[in-house]
C-alpha cells in the first residue's frame, strides 16, 4: 500500500531537499545536484552505460516512492546514475569538490567520462576533488553503485531482502544530498570543536590541505555580540575563553556561532557549551549527568524511516516535525537507531534541544537468530569474542566495521546534541565491545558510551536493558548505570495509514483507548517507581511505525498521533530525578 507524507505530496522533483546539507561546516559556495537524474538497473557490468531506462529523483533511493522508480536493487545488480550540470566560470575559486552525503553501498564516480574514485560504506559522507576533470560549462557525472544487502557482511542495519517484522525493505544508491563547492587553492579541510565548561572555554583545531602553519582567524559570535576574535596557526589547538558562558541543554539549547577564515577560505560553524558525563547522585545511585548535574534522559527509539522516502526525509520541515513533536510530548532524547542521519537532522536537534544517543549501523551476513533473540530472551548471554556465534568470523568485515564506526565518530564529533555513542545493538554482529568502549573513550572523552545495548552485556560501561516481555525491575546490587535502552513497543494499527496488512508489535491493541491505557499503566506501575531504585534513562519504542512494525507513537506517514498527548506529557513530567 502506498502511503505518503504531507511533505512528500508537495515535493519539487527538480529541487528536492534544497537546503545547505552540512550546517556544521558551511561554505558560501554551493551548487545542489539533487533533482532528476537518469538511471539504469542492469545485471551487466560496465563503466558508463550508453543508454538509460528512465529518470530517478535524487537523493531518494530507487526502492522508495519519492524516487519515482520503486524497484529493489538486487545484490547482483548494477545501479547506474547520470546527470549533466552547468558550471559557471565565476563559481570556480581554485578547487572544485564533489560531495556525497551518503551512498549505499559501494560507489564508483566518473566525471566527464573519467574515473575519479570509489567509496565503500552506506552511511558516511565522502567527497572528491574533481578540479582536474571539469570544464567551464556543461559537465557530466556518472555514479555506479552495487549493494549486497543482507547477502553481505557490510553495515546495513535492518535492510533485508523480503523483510518483515523488524526487518525492512532494503535500499540502495544515493540517499543523501549531492552537491558541489569551490574552495581556494589553500582551504580548510576540518574543524574540531570541543567545549569545556569546567574551564569555561572552547577548544578548536583547524586543519587545512596545505602546511600546518597556515594563518587562521576564528571569530566566536553570540547573537550580535563578538565573544572572541583569535588569530593562530592551523593544525594547533587554540583555547578560547568564553566569558559569561551560556550552557546548552534541552531546556535552553543555546548555540554560539563560529566563523573560521584561513587565507581566502571561510567556513561557518557553531557549538554549544555542554558536558555529558556520568556520576553518583546524593542517594548513591549512578546517574547520567548534563553540565555536572544529574539529568534523566527520557527518550524514544528513532529509526528515521519515512513511508515515502524510506531512509531519506522528504523535506527539512519533516525532520523538524519529528523532533519538535517528540519534544512537545515531553521527551528530551532520541536514540538514533541503526542509522546515521543527514547532517541537517543533527543541526535541528542541536538548535531545538534534543539529546541524541547515536547507534552505529549494525552489520553481518544473516544475523544469528539464536544470538539476537532466542537465547537472550531465555537469559543466556555470551562473550562477544566468540566470532562464529555472532557471525563475525570474517576479519575483513570486522575491520571494515571498525573503520566506518570511527569515521562516523569523527564526522559527528562537532554535533552538540550527541550525548552517547552506541557501538552495538542486541548482538547484531557484535564483537569486541570492550575494546570498542576503550577506543571510543580515547577518541572522544566528551561523551558516554553504551557499548552493548541489550542482550550480551560484557560487564562494562552500563547495564543496558531491553525489556519487552517481562515486568521491568532495576537489577539489585548493580553498581553501573542502569539504562532501559528499549522497552514498550505497544502497538495499534491505524486504518488507512498502514504500509501493509501485517501487524508486528510486542503487545497489539485493537483501539487507541486500550493503547493509551496500557501506556499509562506501564509507566505508572513499573517505570516511574524504578527511578528511585537507580533507573537513569528510558528509551520507549518508538517514534513512528515502520512498515509492518506498528508500535510508533506516530503512524508511518506521520499523519496520526496514536497516543493522547496530554497523557504522555503528564507521564514525562514524572520521569525525572
Amino acid at each position: 500500500m502506498k502511503i505518503t507524507t504531507k511533505w512528500g505530496e508537495k515535493i519539487d522533483k527538480n529541487n528536492p531537499l534544497p537546503e545547505y546539507p552540512r550546517p556544521q561546516f558551511e561554505r558560501d559556495s554551493f551548487i545542489n545536484l539533487n533533482g532528476v537524474w537518469s538511471y539504469l538497473i542492469s545485471k551487466k557490468k560496465t563503466e558508463i552505460p550508453t543508454a538509460f531506462e528512465g529518470e530517478i529523483v535524487v537523493p531518494f533511493s530507487p526502492e522508495c516512492q519519492l524516487s519515482g522508480v520503486e524497484r529493489v536493487v538486487m545484490p547482483d545488480d548494477f545501479l547506474y546514475y547520470e546527470r549533466e550540470f552547468d558550471l559557471p566560470e565565476e563559481f570556480i575559486k581554485g578547487r572544485v569538490i564533489l560531495n556525497f552525503g551518503a551512498v549505499d553501498y559501494i560507489a564508483k564516480v566518473y566525471v566527464n567520462g573519467k574515473y575519479v574514485g570509489a567509496h565503500k560504506g552506506g552511511y558516511n559522507p565522502f567527497s572528491f576533488d574533481i578540479t582536474d576533470y571539469i570544464v567551464i560549462g556543461k559537465n557530466r557525472i556518472n555514479v555506479t553503485v552495487t549493494d549486497p544487502s543482507n547477502t553481505g557482511d557490510q553495515c546495513r542495519g535492518k535492510q533485508t531482502l523480503n523483510g518483515t517484522g523488524i526487518w525492512y525493505t532494503p535500499q540502495s544508491g544515493i540517499w543523501q544530498t549531492v552537491w558541489l563547492e569551490s574552495t581556494p587553492l589553500t582551504f580548510i579541510e576540518k574543524i574540531k570543536i570541543t567545549p569545556d565548561i569546567d574551564e569555561k572555554a572552547v577548544k578548536i583545531v583547524v586543519s587545512t590541505n596545505k602546511a600546518p602553519e597556515s594563518k587562521a582567524e576564528i571569530v566566536v559570535v553570540d547573537g550580535d555580540n563578538v565573544v572572541a576574535n583569535v588569530n593562530f596557526e592551523s593544525g594547533k589547538e587554540v583555547v578560547i575563553p568564553i566569558e559569561d558562558m551560556k550552557l546548552w541543554s534541552p531546556e535552553d539549547p543555546h548555540l554560539y556561532d563560529v566563523v573560521v577564515v584561513c587565507d581566502d577560505d571561510m567556513v561557518r560553524s557553531y557549538f554549544g557549551m555542554r558536558k555529558f558525563s556520568e556520576g553518583v547522585d546524593k542517594t548513591g545511585k549512578k546517574r547520567l549527568f548534563l553540565n555536572n548535574k544529574p539529568y534523566f534522559h527520557k527518550g524514544l527509539l528513532d529509526q528515521g524511516y519515512w513511508s515515502d522516502g524510506m531512509l531519506t526525509p522528504p523535506s527539512d520541515e519533516a525532520i523538524i516535525y519529528d523532533i519538535q513533536t517528540m519534544k512537545d510530548l515531553g521527551f528530551n532524547m532520541l536514540r538514533k537507531h541503526i542509522k546515521v542521519e543527514p547532517m541537517r537532522w543533527y543541526y535541528h536537534c542541536d538548535r531545538l534541544g534534543m539529546i541524541v544517543w547515536q547507534d552505529m549501523v549494525s552489520g553481518c551476513k544473516n544475523y544469528n537468530i539464536l544470538c539476537i533473540a532466542v537465547l537472550p530472551f531465555l537469559g543466556f548471554m555470551f562473550n562477544d569474542n566468540k566470532y562464529g556465534f555472532f557471525h563475525r568470523k570474517n576479519k575483513e568485515a570486522r575491520d571494515e566495521y571498525t573503520q566506518q564506526y570511527f569515521e562516523m565518530l569523527d564526522n559527528l564529533y562537532n554535533v552538540v546534541s550527541i550525548g552517547m555513542w552506541v557501538p552495538f545493538n542486541e548482538g547484531w554482529g557484535q564483537f569486541d565491545s570492550a575494546w570498542f568502549s576503550e577506543r571510543t573513550k580515547e577518541f572522544d572523552a566528551t561523551r558516554t558510551v553504551d557499548s552493548a545495548s541489550g542482550w550480551h552485556d560484557q560487564g562494562i560501561d552500563a547495564k543496558s536493558i531491553h525489556c519487552y516481555f517481562t515486568p521491568f525491575k532495576v537489577p539489585k546490587k548493580e553498581k553501573r548505570l542502569v539504562l532501559l535502552s528499549e522497552y514498550g513497543g505497544y502497538s495499534y494499527q491505524e486504518k488507512g495509514h498502514v504500509f501493509n496488512n501485517k501487524k508486528f508489535g510486542y503487545r497489539i491493541y485493537n483501539d487507541k483507548e486500550s493503547l493509551n491505557a496500557a501506556y499509562k499503566k506501564l509507566h505508572e506501575k513499573l517505570i516511574i517507581p524504578a527511578i528511585k531504585d537507580g533507573l537513569a534513562a528510558t528509551v520507549y519504542t518508538q517514534v513512528s511505525d515502520v512498515e509492518s512494525e506498528i508500535n510508533g507513537l506516530l503512524t508511518y506517514d506521520r499523519r496520526v498521533l496514536k497516543v493522547d498527548p496530554d497523557m504522555v506529557r503528564a507521564i514525562n513530567a514524572q520521569l525525572k530525578l
